[in-house]
């Protein structure tokens, strides 16, 4: 496989042919590294190669003695009025002339004339140039004489500043005030100048200030650098301004003591200079002497680029000797048809028989394409080029030439005939016997065209090993290409032989530094470095660590699927999904960030519908199936853990929740039946109540009476409603020993209760790994430690006899407020009890915003009125009770005058049961407080608290219960799971006799009842079965959509459209048009494009048709298929069976007009 590749371009600066030459050599070296980009770079005037002999001087004494400034030497008054002061006629100020230029004696009584008054010397602005602020940024300038030669500013750029030779120069100009350009328009501009700016060697020529078009050129390769991993000054970005129209340029001034300049960026007080851009690399700041004169630099800037132009232009001769030199070594070539000249010509005559390449031939080529040139070409000149474009058309040489034609490949397609050429010279090799097949894959990955691999790489001619294709597995994954990773599982790579240790260690090692992971991976590794990255996953063991040495459990579908999702890889993590199971879903879905945690959720939910609607037993399975590989874990429990409603809303799951909450009986029976069974357990040896399996085994053996009463007695929904019987006993028991039998002794219901309790802490020490999860849990744990620990000291100590039963009857309330558990299984108060929590949390923090309130008036209040109060409970009450209480109604009487009654209060302060009373006067007894700023205050108070403040609470909850009722169903559905749960793992007998299934029960959990390995394999195996079934529909689907199908139909025509010209063109759009009329039929649905515009499907026909002479309908304007596919996506659009039956006969039309179209 040959190692370069030459791509043949005409360049003539200035034209749309750079971009394209721009992308082909981008393309080149960015996806094959090893590939050169041959453009000879021949000089055409040999007193160019003059600046290549320079020896390497120091570049501080280099500058000031080959370039030139320009001064003024003659102070003239301008008639020009200044607001600094008196300026020159060059535009200075006297004080800004050097000393002799005030009266020169060679000058006087001259008028004042440029090319005489201003003079050069040695410039004293250069070296490198700091911009301050966010985000510093360096650069490199020097202050020029307008008349300076191009070349010793070329040299100064390759030579000192080590610039390499451009390869492609990129000329832009525009406007540099009052610059405006849309949105979209800015977008497209900065995207196309970045495609151009990767190109490996192009320079970026702009007016360099910071205004303007200059401006978007340097934010657009400021954000590509951001964005990728180019470093700063790698994309060489030449700004080339004039140095009188710079602001704060006296910074610029070199002074070997300073160093670098710092350069200010002031836009605010710039007037009518500019400052220079900052995302800029380079600067030429052209000098003529005068100051505040724009467009000094343009003469210059045009030599320049016309310079560089020469330098790095290329001749006939030499273009052809590249060619035919490049295919001599077995290097492929592409000639671009349509770039000019010299590559149009062997374009045109490639597909030639070599017989039909003559003299006469090509100089009707060149006549033509060299028109200006043509009269100095010599017959020798002539036949020695006919005679080396036959050569290089001759076989076998000449499948080393690829001719590229837009109408053939399509605008975007030009890498694919690069890559084609590549793989065309490989294959011309392989009769040689140097066949490298790795290589070709290698660049159908580079260039990332999957179609290229199908038809060109895996084919009969060669036979792959899996194994073979894990390097490029391993490329494919870290470059994030989805596509190849499909195509080498689908050519038989097998994960669990792809993925090993060293390759996971590879694939993590190579996760950009941009990723959230990768900073969170950096973490771990500094905070303990013994740990694997896997080591921190909640509630996930990857790996189980022994006192002598690490054990890696390896799952090459588990850590290849983490690692996709970790980065949030969608499209890879879609693809590698379909090789694991459900619970490896489940997990990656909880790890996963938004953009792909509900695609994964849904692809899970997707194949167990399949699963439920094919086998409902077995689809119910895999909810309890342990994995080992997942930390032996459930789905059902990784799917609580991520707290997805969605997954436990889902049918089949709530089905599976209602066997489980019904136990052995049937799920049929009613609750009525369950309560009389209760009280009267006889009748269970009736037929009152049925069981699972009775039904299963048709009746046929009838169960046994302890049977019976296991099965009963067992079940979570006869659990629940007997803890409830117990609860409301225990209260009820409770509140009589409060309210009627607590004696200094305790009796023996007294007794009962403590008994009680105990067995109710011994409950709540078996569910401890649920305390910190649970609300209800930690309720109870409130409960119980008041009760007994607190309680039971105080209680049996006579003196403390009263403040016990205070704390009894505290711990009442708490044990109260526990019945509101029993609400969730209730599908309409158990969403309620969630809107009380969060109410309680509004509450919470609407406490902050009254308390501002209540204390500040209660403070006003309270010194306003009463002097010098120092009993402390009578002061909280005056600030906080009696404010607080206000809101409510309750006016304290003191604060109206007319209603003041001395009796009420106590003079001195002195009752310990009256508050003190205001300050009065001596004779009177009336109070001597401002009354009607009081009454003022207290006006505004209710007005803020019970208006204002109490409304805004009223909103919060109305907010929060429409938050909560909009999901009402879902969080019923996830509440209803924790109470089977509690009561499914909760032993049968209630409190207090619980305590004697304690003695003889080792808690463990049925949901977590691991399968046989044998029964295991089969489920798995029929999981994989219908997700595989699941896949096949949800890609007929995508097929079948009609968005999807006028793509396809549009990509298949391009080809069409573009060779066949505008009638091609037309004959599509009439396709789209008629199918436009018929869905209008169906309503006008409204959509609006990325530019604001109402699309609509009168707007679509109107642009797309319009009346001729004839009164017909002729097409107008271009094939716009992404309009048509967005006005599909709309709600409104009414998708009927007439629809699909069009967009089915709509390509079979087409096709039969295009065959009839001449040619």
């Amino acid at each position: 496989m040959p190692s370069t590749c030459t791509i043949v371009l005409w360049k003539t600066l200035g034209f749309v042919r750079h971009e394209l030459s721009s992308f082909i050599s981008q393309e080149v070296s960015r996806c094959y590294p090893r590939t050169k980009v041959s453009q000879p770079s021949h000089i055409r005037n040999p007193e160019h190669l003059l600046l290549f002999l320079l020896p390497q001087e120091n570049l501080i004494s280099w500058i000031p003695e080959n370039i030139r400034k320009k001064e003024c030497m003659y102070f003239v008054e301008s008639s020009q009025t200044s607001d600094s002061g008196v300026v020159c006629e060059c535009g200075y100020l006297r004080e800004q002339h050097i000393e002799d230029a005030a009266k020169p004696p060679i000058f006087l009584g001259k008028e004042w004339d440029p090319s005489r008054h201003i003079q050069e010397m040695p410039t004293d602005a250069f070296g490198d140039i700091c911009f301050t602020g966010l985000g510093q940024k360096m650069g490199k300038y020097v202050r020029v004489s307008s008349d300076t030669p191009p070349r010793i500013i070329y040299h100064l750029m390759t030579q000192h500043w080590g610039l390499d030779a451009p390869n492609l120069l990129i000329s832009v100009t525009g406007g540099a005030k009052n610059f405006i350009m849309k949105p979209r328009l800015k977008n497209i501009f900065r995207q196309g100048l970045v495609k151009v700016a990767q190109t490996t060697g192009a320079w970026i020529i702009t007016g360099g200030s910071h205004t303007g078009v200059m401006k978007q050129v340097g934010e657009a390769v400021r954000d590509f650098i951001l964005s990728s991993n180019y470093k700063e000054n790698e994309i060489v970005t030449i700004g080339i301004a004039t140095w009188g129209t710079i602001y704060n340029r006296d910074t610029l001034i070199y002074r070997e003591a300073l160093g670098e300049a710092e350069y200010v960026l002031d836009e605010e007080n710039q007037g009518t200079l500019s400052c220079l851009d900052s995302n800029h690399s380079h600067f030429i700041l052209v000098d003529d002497g005068t100051h505040g004169r724009y467009g000094v630099e343009i003469s210059l800037r045009t030599r320049l680029e016309k310079f560089i132009s020469d330098v790095i232009g290329i001749s006939i001769p030499a273009l052809l000797q590249t060619i035919y030199n490049a295919i001599n070594n077995g290097t492929p070539c592409v000639i671009v048809e349509g770039s000019g000249r010299v590559a149009d010509v062997i374009a045109q005559v490639a597909s030639l028989p070599v017989s039909s390449i003559t003299i006469a031939l090509i100089q009707k080529k060149l006549s033509m394409l060299f028109h200006d040139t043509y009269e100095y070409f010599t017959e020798s000149k002539l036949v020695e080029w006919t005679k080396k474009v036959r050569l290089s058309c001759r076989l076998p040489l000449s499948q080393l030439l690829t001719i590229f034609r837009e109408g053939k490949y399509g605008q975007q397609d030009v890498d694919v005939a690069i890559l084609q050429a590549l793989l065309k010279a490989s294959r011309n090799r392989d009769h040689f016997g140097h066949e490298n097949w790795d290589h070709q894959l290698k660049l159908a990955v580079a260039w990332n065209r999957v179609d290229i691999a199908r038809s060109e790489i895996f084919t009969d001619d060669h036979e792959w090993r899996p194994t073979d294709l894990h390097p490029m597995m391993a490329a494919a994954l870290i470059s994030n290409k989805p596509e190849f990773v499909k195509l080498f599982l689908e050519q038989g790579v097998r994960l669990k032989e792809f993925v090993t240790w060293d390759v996971l260690v590879y694939l993590y090692d190579n996760i950009a530094p941009s990723c959230l992971f990768h900073s969170k991976l950096q973490k771990v590794l500094l905070e303990e470095k013994e740990h694997t990255a896997g080591s921190k996953m909640p509630r996930v063991q990857l790996h189980h660590r022994s006192a002598n040495r690490v054990t890696f459990t390896m799952d090459p579908v588990r850590d290849l699927l983490i690692w996709a999702v970790v980065q949030n890889r969608k499209e890879l993590a879609e693809i590698i999904w379909t090789q694991a199971n459900s619970t490896g879903i489940l997990l990656s879905a909880k790890l996963a960030l938004e953009l792909i945690h509900a695609f994964l959720i849904s692809a899970w939910l997707g194949v167990f519908t399949e699963c439920y609607r094919k086998d409902e037993e077995r689809a119910q399975k895999l909810l309890t199936r342990v994995s080992e590989a997942w930390g032996k874990t459930t789905c059902l429990q990784l799917a609580l853990e991520a707290k997805n409603m969605n997954f436990v809303s889902h049918g089949g799951v709530q089905s599976f929740l209602t066997k489980v909450w019904w136990g052995k009986m049937c799920v049929d029976n009613g609750l009525w039946r369950v309560i009389v069974c209760m009280l009267f357990f006889p009748l269970l040896y009736t037929s009152l109540i049925t069981f699972r399996y009775l039904s299963q085994e048709k009746r046929l053996q009838p169960l046994g009476c302890l049977t019976r009463l296991r099965a009963f007695f067992t079940a979570p929904v006869v659990i629940f409603h007997m803890n409830i019987l117990s609860y409301f006993t225990f209260l009820l028991l409770f509140a009589y020993v409060l309210m009627v039998d607590f004696q200094p002794l305790p009796s023996w219901r007294e007794y009962l209760i403590y008994f009680w309790l105990f067995s109710l802490v011994c409950e709540e020490t078996r569910q401890a790994s649920l305390y910190f999860k649970d609300f209800w849990n930690r309720l109870d744990v409130c409960a119980i430690l008041m009760f007994p620990f607190l309680c039971s000291v105080l209680r049996l100590i006579p003196s403390t006899l009263y403040p016990g039963r205070i704390i009894l009857s505290l711990a009442f309330i708490i044990f109260c407020l526990r019945l509101m558990h029993i609400f969730t299984v209730s599908k309409t108060l158990g969403p309620k009890i969630i809107i009380v929590k969060r109410m309680m949390k509004d509450v919470f923090f609407f406490l902050f915003l009254l308390a501002v309130w209540v204390v500040s008036f209660g403070v006003a209040k309270q010194a306003i009125l009463i002097h010098n109060e120092e009993r402390v409970d009578w002061l909280f009450r005056g600030v906080v009770y009696h404010s607080y209480l206000t809101i409510f109604g309750q006016i304290p009487s003191y604060i109206d005058g007319v209603n003041f009654n001395i009796d009420q209060c106590s003079p001195n302060g002195t009752d310990p049961y009256k508050p003190k009373c205001p300050e009065t006067n001596e004779d009177s007894k009336e109070p001597i407080f401002p009354e009607w700023l009081t009454v003022i205050l207290l006006c505004l108070y209710l007005l803020f608290t019970n208006i204002l403040l109490l409304n805004l609470l009223i909103a919060m909850f109305n907010y929060t219960f429409q938050q909560v009722q909009e999901h009402t169903d879902q969080i019923w559905k996830f509440q209803r799971h924790d109470l089977i749960e509690e009561y499914h793992g909760r032993p049968p007998a209630p409190p207090p006799f619980i305590l004697l299934n304690h003695l003889q029960l080792v808690v463990q959990r049925i949901l977590l009842q691991k399968l046989e390995k044998n029964e295991e394999a089969a489920l798995l195996s029929w999981e994989m079965y219908l997700k595989e079934n699941y896949l096949q529909h949800q890609q007929c689907q995508e097929k079948q959509s009609m968005e999807q199908r006028i793509r396809d139909i549009a990509q298949r025509y391009q080809g069409v459209l573009l060779s066949k010209g505008n009638l091609g063109r037309n004959l599509v759009v009439w396709a789209v048009v008629t199918l436009a009329v018929h869905l209008g039929k169906g309503g006008n649905a409204h959509r609006t494009s990325e530019d604001g515009e109402a699309l609509t499907w009168s707007g679509l026909l109107a642009s797309y048709t319009r009346p001729s002479s004839k009164g017909v309908s002729s097409l107008c304007c271009p094939f716009r298929v992404d309009v048509l596919a967005d006005l599909l996506n709309s709600d409104r659009v009414k998708r009927t069976g007439l629809v699909e039956q069009r967009l089915v006969t709509l390509e079979e039309q087409v096709r039969q007009k295009l065959n009839n179209c001449p040619g």
